[in-house]
């Protein structure tokens, strides 16, 4: 028993750590933060490059399918034309349908644009935040009221503050 005792008193250390132990964790600690942190700049570094990059290749796509929608687009009015000049029997006929249509789908895009102009006006959003503010004068004024008719001294050196 004498001896499990004594074993453990000599595993135990018997004296705090040097302080000189404690700077170097202290060090170790702060190059492996800056190390991290390092690692992380260098990665967000990274990413805004592929981001950047992401960009350029993003309008280059949407110049590639505007392209080809176009080209799309008009192979399918060609075919449009063509088939309504066998039907009507007419170039003349088929290409006044072709205008009338175009104009109607060009009306439509107008209408929708002026539309999706309103939304991003945030139609809701103002008339809330107006109702709001016409609430808060309206409790104000009250206020100002109900403390004007009871005629408190609190009430007068507030409005010499404010003018002050």
């Amino acid at each position: 028993m004498n001896s499990e005792g004594e074993s453990a008193r000599g595993a135990a250390p018997t004296s705090a750590p040097p302080s000189s132990g404690l700077l170097r964790e202290i060090g170790q600690l702060g190059r492996a933060v800056k190390g991290l942190f390092g690692a992380q700049m260098d990665l967000l570094a990274a990413e805004l490059g592929l981001a950047r990059s992401a960009v350029s290749w993003m309008l280059l796509a949407g110049l590639a399918a505007t392209v080809a929608g176009v080209g799309f687009g008009l192979t399918v009015l060609g075919l449009v034309g063509v088939l309504l000049a066998k039907w009507l029997d007419s170039w003349v006929w088929a290409l006044l349908a072709l205008a009338v249509l175009q104009l109607l789908f060009l009306l439509g895009a107008i209408v929708l644009f002026r539309r999706c102009m309103h939304w991003m006006s945030l139609p809701a959003t103002r008339a809330e935040w107006s109702a709001m503010m016409h609430d808060s004068a309206r409790k104000v004024e009250t206020e100002m009221a109900a403390g004007a008719a009871a005629g408190s001294p609190a009430d007068d050196s507030r409005r010499t503050e404010d003018r002050g």
